[in-house]
């Protein structure tokens, strides 16, 4: 698949890890990418299963894909990663952290992860990772794409795109559709099939404006209308989720050594159900000025940042809360020869509890051909939501969640051979946890900073060549706890194991996953079960006439039943054949 493990002539750019672009192989931090091809290959539902075939991340779902999804990095909670489409920060006030199962995954063009913390460069949210998703751009000629396709459930799918480039400028612009009558989530709650329709559109447009310089356009739009039962409901629930992204971006590159980015961005998120009426809405603004220039060996990185967040949720007083954040980091790095070192600090300026100021810092030795080693210790933070803070249940007195991470690794990579072993361990004090009634107006309990965790764990991973095709494999052992009390976190297997294995055929491609994770555990206080599983998914792609392709993927081929969530079905065996057109 097309991970940080994948072999290519080239070694990729990415822009996780530090926010500019830079080689894969230079990146002190444990990234990896999911290329255009992968998720084109794989036939995925949704953008957590993409996700969840990464080494050190799983999920938990509360039902089919449109339903609330959870994504576990290295066993920290959603909230807790910070995630970006094209450079535009989405993220919820009311429940914290990103919605999973809104992200449009058929509009997608590249996905890259960094797992640990970054808090030194991204501010708050970011305790366990980042995640940056990138839409289609227009690059060469112009070149149309259309895929329709039908699988179980009554799940019906088409998408088409256009993108490409004309002197100056370059344009891209994707639309998608899809709808599926879903299952039963709950069988032993409300005998119903819930299902799901979605649909959006993504565009771009980028001018180069003069040598050196580049002004570029983003929106992202998305619905997602899903049928779910909620607590003892005896109705058909349904939500309606409305995300978007605006954003507007300036790089220009100066010379050889020096280099600087403008970029102002929106991320909207809407969510409300019917027919108990909720409606919560989040705006986060960004505004980010970033200067980079090289010195010799060295790289150094100035930025500001301005953060403004908007919730509007009845649960408020007046129905509104807002907040901002202003922060200004520095980042050193340093390379020659075998050796390679990367410093970052920051501090952000909260509105309403003060400042915060964190660091990293990592260390890499190449001691031998296609062998490193490295090292890096970091502190994160993410601020108390405005829910938790100005809601009925909230206090106004809550302080930030606070990490401290230390990881070391061992790679190695050569000639198409991969392998990798990264230990970590963090510590998270001050989590916000809904406690006994106290300062905030509700009687029945409020917010409050009570929690502690310890996040520790081995991930061994590799890749390798075999008879013209690639397999990659990983196993993660991890021990995420409740520090105060010992208990294993909610919904996170101590043990987990992926196979991912791409063969090309005569002129087409056979993929096969296969997923292991073991039991967990769906409360606190460890006293519910949630037993292990395994699944196998397959997918196959071949053309069959000049332009077109059939796609056909099967997923949980053993027809696997499994929790992620207790009492919430997933799907059995699921299967979609799709007919692509992509004119060369």
């Amino acid at each position: 698949m097309g991970s940080a493990l994948a072999q290519t002539a080239l070694p990729p750019t990415v822009v996780v890890a530090n926010r500019a672009e830079q080689p894969l192989t230079d990146v002190l931090a444990d990234v990896a990418i999911i290329d255009r091809a992968t998720l084109e290959a794989s036939g995925a539902a949704g953008v957590a299963d993409v996700l969840a075939t990464l080494p050190g991340i799983e999920i938990a779902r509360n039902g089919g894909v449109g339903n609330t999804t959870s994504v576990f990095i290295r066993g920290a909670e959603s909230r807790f990663v910070a995630v970006f489409i094209d450079g535009v920060r989405v993220d919820s006030q009311s429940t914290g952290g990103a919605t999973w199962n809104a992200i449009p995954l058929a509009l997608i063009d590249r996905i890259e992860v960094v797992r640990g913390p970054a808090a030194a460069v991204y501010g708050s949210d970011a305790l366990a990772g980042v995640v940056q998703i990138f839409t289609r751009r227009g690059d060469g000629g112009w070149r149309p794409s259309v895929e329709v396709g039908a699988g179980s459930d009554g799940l019906r799918r088409v998408q088409a795109s256009v993108a490409g480039r004309q002197g100056d400028w370059d344009a891209a612009v994707a639309v998608h559709g899809e709808r599926s009558d879903g299952f039963n989530v709950q069988p032993a709650a409300n005998p119903d099939r819930d299902g799901y329709r979605s649909h959006g559109v993504s565009a771009s447009v980028g001018w180069a404006v003069a040598n050196g310089h580049r002004l570029e356009a983003t929106v992202v739009e998305q619905r997602l209308k899903a049928e779910y039962d909620g607590f003892r409901s005896t109705v058909q629930d349904w939500s309606v989720h409305d995300l978007r992204t605006v954003g507007l971006r300036w790089s220009a590159q100066w010379s050889s050594e020096q280099r600087s980015e403008l970029s102002l961005g929106r991320g909207t998120d809407r969510y409300e159900t019917r027919p108990s009426p909720y409606v919560t809405e989040t705006d986060v603004t960004t505004a980010l000025w970033r200067h980079e220039w090289l010195l010799g060996a060295h790289r150094w990185q100035v930025l500001l940042e301005r953060r403004e967040d908007d919730l509007r949720n009845s649960s408020l007083a007046g129905g509104r809360g807002q907040r901002h954040q202003s922060g200004v980091g520095l980042g050193w790095g340093w390379q020659a020869g075998a050796h390679a070192v990367q410093l970052n600090v920051r501090h952000d300026d909260d509105s309403e509890f003060g400042g915060e100021t964190t660091g990293s810092a990592a260390y890499a030795w190449r001691f031998a051909p296609g062998w490193k080693a490295r090292a890096g210790v970091g502190t994160a933070f993410r601020a108390p939501t405005l829910y938790q803070r100005f809601s009925e249940y909230g206090s106004a007195g809550l302080q930030p969640e606070r990490a401290r991470n230390a990881e070391v690794a061992l790679e190695y990579a050569r000639d198409g051979w991969q392998a990798g072993l990264v230990a970590y361990h963090a510590r998270v004090r001050d989590l916000i946890q809904f406690g006994a009634a106290g300062p905030c107006a509700s009687a029945y309990g409020c917010y409050e900073n009570v929690g502690r965790a310890r996040l520790r764990g081995v991930s061994l991973r590799g890749g390798m060549p075999v008879a013209g095709g690639r397999v990659e494999a990983s196993v993660d052992w991890s021990d995420p706890e409740n520090a105060a009390t010992g208990k294993r976190l909610a919904r996170r297997a101590a043990r987990s194991a992926k196979l991912q294995w791409t063969q090309p055929l005569a002129t087409g491609r056979l993929g096969l996953e296969w997923q292991v994770a073991g039991e967990r555990f769906d409360n606190a206080a460890n006293t519910t079960r949630l037993g292990g599983y395994g699944v196998v998914n397959l997918s196959w792609r071949q053309p069959v006439a000049r332009d077109w392709a059939l796609l056909a993927r099967i997923d949980n081929l053993g027809d696997k039943a499994y929790e992620t969530a207790r009492g919430y079905a997933t799907g059995g065996r699921q299967v979609y054949v799709g007919l692509s057109w992509t004119p060369r």
